[in-house]
């Protein structure tokens, strides 16, 4: 497990297999971080009647018969819900439900079964879409494609490589299928010794030439369809488009005048843009054979492997002249990438690079590298934190500040320090919206708020009191802290994922007070599930493990333990890294230092302070 997955560098801990502890008993076991993918077809409805424009279909690392399949079928149902968007919500999630369970003809699946068979980890999940606890989120028995279950064998013939199975659904030559993690393609699809192309389900079969730990009792699954696959292939093998902007064009063709091709389209990103194209040749009256309408027509509306159409062109053109067809080609390929150009610098971000004078740069000046602030990631109201010297600012978590059993110890330890509400990086609404800020304020004389997500600072401002931005706000350039210090923040922490050269680049430069954590064990996620319930959210009857002062941590193959934190007040797990940071302030020019701690006494808290 790393901590570098901001910046496309994460190495996929999901797909790992843990054992989950608590203390030293192990609790869980198995691929516990690997959710199902989400099925949100039922939820559609909603979400487009919310107003929501646009849909991200997950396809990184995937095969190319896995995007294209995915996107039909999304495309398919967000089609059939625009066509009836002005029904009743239950109209619509019915007729999904009834499209879903039509076998395609050229597949022989279904659409919910072309989806399971082109990739499924366990089958499907809700994710966090359905308000109620989501059980299935996690699926710990496999990181990759499961496929779809056709049987188990029932008996072998090893000299002759075949099997015998009752199906459990339909089995075609061509199909890969699965067997303890062997993948094999079948060959041979026999019913005695009549052979056979595609067989449903129901039949008792055998499977010829298969070798490899094939055993009797073994399940079998198929993880590709050779029909499916092949109703699928033309999307991506073909050089085709599918899907094009619709164009409107006008050209103007007369004698002695430069040829002019104006195009525009009234959709999307290309709305209200036009390009107009001029060509250097002009017309000249034809000898013997004339360029006719129609012949420039044909070759303007060529637009081949482009992402254009031309749905409307207007061509005015004078009689009688002769055209190079070399030129209609150009004038068209001109125009059509000067409309796409137009469209990518309107949309195209320009940042203005500024000339900084480090020497003016206030937040520089006179930075005191003896500053110190403690955040306590886990508040122990039984340790007696008044005790610890030569602290600066002590953070602690929002959530110890909104439950009533902290309130006595919480109100010792904040006479005692310049305390800050360490806010978390994910607060649902209905929770922010509950919590009495003012009456925290006062109460425990908090002087300011360490911000862990941008949506906090509006809230949090009118307090007057020291922002400072928490490493969460993934801070890795001199253009944020620009854009923090405009929104009245008067600190930042750099991210931790930034290494030595860059982060003394943006020290160096920085409009703002800095301040850089250089001890702790870093978060390396954040779950909107917890590990001990196995749900997204709380119920009735869980254990309620999470309220105890066990220690719980994840191990990994590397026998590394991951500690995590369950929630139960956002809701969420954190898991942290199994090893602290651990920097040496040296060379480091920052106003501030920070240390997270974790799980240390108090002993070792005044021990890491006085050795940084």
């Amino acid at each position: 497990m790393a901590v570098l997955g901001n910046r496309g560098n994460c190495a996929q801990p999901c797909r790992l297999p843990y054992e989950l502890y608590e203390n030293e008993n192990l609790l869980n076991n198995g691929y516990l971080l690997s959710p199902r993918d989400n099925f949100g077809i039922n939820f559609l409805p909603e979400l487009i009647k919310l107003g929501i424009d646009s849909f991200k279909i997950e396809g990184r690392m995937k095969t190319p018969e896995y995007v294209g399949i995915v996107t039909k079928f999304y495309r398919k149902y967000i089609d059939l819900i625009l066509e009836n968007k002005n029904k009743d919500i239950n109209y619509i999630k019915n007729l999904i439900n009834h499209n879903l369970d039509i076998k395609n003809p050229d597949t022989l699946l279904t659409d919910k079964e072309e989806i399971t068979q082109v990739f499924n980890r366990g089958g499907f999940s809700s994710g966090h879409l359905n308000s109620e606890p989501n059980h299935d989120l996690i699926f710990k028995e496999k990181p990759n494609n499961m496929g779809i279950y056709i049987g188990k064998i029932i008996s072998i013939n090893p000299n002759k490589g075949r099997i015998k199975l009752k199906l459990e659904d339909t089995l075609s030559i061509g199909d890969r299928i699965s067997i303890n993690d062997e993948n094999y393609t079948v060959s041979e699809l026999m019913i005695g010794n009549e052979n056979y192309q595609s067989l449903e389900k129901g039949n008792t079969v055998t499977i010829g030439r298969m070798k490899g730990k094939i055993f009797n009792g073994t399940k079998i699954y198929r993880i590709s369809s050779a029909k499916l696959n092949k109703s699928i292939s033309p999307t991506f093998s073909e050089e085709k488009e599918f899907k094009k902007i619709p164009l409107n064009g006008e050209l103007l063709i007369k004698k002695n005048t430069p040829i002019t091709l104006k195009v525009w389209s009234d959709i999307g990103f290309y709305k209200n843009i036009q390009f107009t194209a001029t060509s250097e040749i002009a017309p000249q009256l034809a000898l013997n054979r004339p360029i006719s309408k129609e012949k420039v027509c044909e070759q303007i509306t060529k637009t081949g492997n482009t992402c254009f159409e031309f749905e409307n062109l207007d061509i005015n053109m004078s009689n009688n002249l002769f055209l190079p067809i070399k030129a209609l080609n150009d004038i068209r390929r001109i125009a059509l990438e000067g409309l796409e150009n137009s469209v990518i610098n309107k949309f195209t971000h320009n940042l203005k690079i500024k000339n900084i004078d480090i020497l003016k740069q206030e937040a520089n000046t006179n930075k005191n590298n003896t500053n110190i602030s403690l955040l306590l990631n886990i508040y122990n109201p039984e340790f007696k934190y008044e005790v610890l010297k030569n602290i600066d600012k002590l953070y602690i978590p929002l959530a110890y500040f909104i439950t009533p059993r902290f309130k006595e110890a919480l109100k010792d330890t904040t006479l005692k320090f310049n305390t800050y509400i360490y806010m978390p990086n994910i607060l649902k609404d209905n929770k922010i919206n509950s919590i009495n800020f003012e009456n925290l304020v006062k109460e425990f004389n908090i002087k300011g708020f360490v911000i862990s997500h941008i949506s906090q600072i509006e809230r949090l401002q009118k307090f007057n009191l020291e922002l400072i931005g928490n490493y969460t706000l993934n801070i890795y350039n001199n253009f944020s802290i620009d854009f923090l210090k405009d929104l009245k923040l008067n600190c930042y922490t750099p991210s931790v994922e930034l290494d030595k050269e860059d982060l003394n680049e943006i020290l160096s430069n920085s409009t703002l007070k800095s301040e850089i954590i250089i001890y702790g064990k870093i978060p390396v996620m954040t779950n909107n599930y917890c590990f001990l319930g196995n749900s997204n959210k709380c119920y009735k009857n869980c254990k309620r493990k999470c309220e105890s002062n066990n220690i719980f941590y994840l191990k990994d193959r590397f026998n590394c333990k991951f500690r995590i934190l369950p929630s139960p007040t956002y809701g969420t797990t954190t898991i942290f890294n199994s090893k602290p940071l651990n920097l040496t302030r040296k060379n480091l020019n920052s106003n501030s230092f920070r240390i997270d701690i974790l799980d240390e006494n108090l002993e070792e808290i005044q021990n890491i302070i006085k050795n940084i």
